[in-house]
């Protein structure tokens, strides 16, 4: 630790800033300080853990509201004075609620909401967590709840089927088609992601796997 600790470069308060990034959309999620302790907590715990300059002393992100971010990586700028923190969230960044504490936006001589979508597969992780909710906490008319009701050989047919509807219209060549049914085959993939106690993120990281 005190080799990497000898690369930074804290400043007179021996803090560096830490950028906290979706590890999973890349979305900015929150901008806040570490001291060396709070780094070495960090990747001992693999929680994102901080130095708080209001009440000076460390903090764990979401130690009180839950809202936990688990650390995949850590990247170090090329004059090692700022951090980038890769997490993956358990709830909302913001203390407001919001999913990232920039959810504003500079518009002409005002602030305005920024509501634009954060990232290409933020909507699959939004998908996925209502998906999990309904496992968790079924409802009423459900049909994510029929599917898990019928259990693993109705989900997995339905995933059959799907993945057929899509070959379908990759034949056919019709856009709108293809967009259609491959919504519609990621929907029961992530049922069944669910319903074997996994994750967008384990595919994730097998894809960033091959990839390197």
């Amino acid at each position: 630790m005190e080799n990497i600790l000898n690369e930074l470069k804290f400043d007179e308060k021996g803090l560096i800033p830490a950028v906290v990034q979706d590890v999973t959309t890349k979305e900015v999620l929150m901008v806040a300080y570490m001291n060396a302790e709070a780094l070495e907590l960090t990747l001992k715990t693999g929680k994102a853990t901080f130095w708080s300059r209001s009440r000076q002393e460390i903090w764990v992100k979401g130690e009180t509201s839950g809202n936990i971010m688990h650390v995949k990586g850590i990247k170090v700028d090329c004059d090692g004075d700022c951090l980038i923190v890769l997490a993956r969230p358990d709830g909302p960044a913001c203390h407001t609620g919001s999913r990232s504490c920039f959810f504003r936006r500079i518009d002409g001589d005002k602030l305005a909401e920024d509501t634009g979508v954060c990232g290409t597969s933020d909507i699959l992780m939004r998908e996925f967590a209502t998906i999990t909710d309904r496992k968790n906490n079924p409802e009423d008319g459900s049909y994510t709840n029929y599917l898990f009701n019928k259990g693993e050989d109705k989900i997995l047919k339905k995933v059959g089927e799907e993945a057929a509807e899509v070959v379908i219209a990759g034949k056919n060549r019709d856009k709108d088609e293809i967009k259609y049914e491959t919504a519609d085959l990621l929907y029961h993939l992530a049922v069944m992601l669910a319903d074997n106690d996994m994750t967008w993120d384990d595919i994730f990281e097998e894809m960033e796997r091959r990839a390197d």
